[in-house]
């Protein structure tokens, strides 16, 4: 008996071969913790207290007692004059007891900032320094002004001017400057800020 055809095929045909599975990629061992691994940082925690401390003591140190050191006491030259030179200052910028320095105050400057529209005001009080034998009287015969110089000059300044580190020094010279042009050069030597307040 002849077998079918469809069963013949069936027989001889090559069943289909299947890929293996693709390997899925193996993490790599863990290493064992060696010493090299954490040789760095056991030079870090060793170095750096070490470098902290030669720092401070060598650098910081010898910095801060030259800073504190108290300044050279004041001595007198018969000879020359009451002034004199004092730890590398000039002659002139140093008081001694017995000079002509006289001082005036301008109190109670109050100016609106700029910017604030307003809501925002400066209260600053000045004392200022001279050594002309009429000081006082030519300050107070121009008070008024130098109470509209000072207060145009503070009145230009928003609050970040005012903020910002040196300002006061900032202010100082171009009031030092206003003055002197009223007053006449170099009358005004030195200003004071006795109240800076701003609200």
């Amino acid at each position: 008996m002849v077998a079918p055809r469809s069963d013949l095929g069936r027989g001889t045909e090559e069943k289909p071969t299947r890929d293996p599975k693709p390997e899925a990629p193996t993490a790599p061992a863990p290493r064992e913790g060696r010493w090299q691994d954490w040789l760095p940082l056991g030079v870090a925690i060793i170095l750096m207290p070490l470098l902290a401390y030669l720092t401070t003591t060598f650098v910081l140190v010898p910095r801060m007692q030259k800073a504190l050191r108290p300044s050279q006491a004041v001595a007198v030259d018969p000879v020359r004059s009451p002034r004199t030179e004092v730890a590398g200052k000039a002659e002139k910028d140093v008081l001694v007891p017995g000079d002509t320095k006289q001082s005036a105050t301008l109190n109670k400057l109050l100016v609106n900032v700029a910017g604030t529209m307003g809501s925002r005001y400066l209260l600053a009080s000045l004392t200022l320094i001279g050594d002309a034998p009429d000081f006082s009287a030519r300050v107070g015969q121009h008070e008024p002004q130098l109470r509209d110089m000072a207060s145009g000059i503070l009145n230009t300044k928003t609050i970040a001017d005012l903020e910002k580190p040196g300002a006061r020094n900032l202010i100082r010279g171009e009031l030092l400057a206003g003055f002197n042009t009223i007053l006449g050069k170099s009358v005004i030597q030195e200003i004071y800020f006795t109240d800076f307040a701003i609200q």
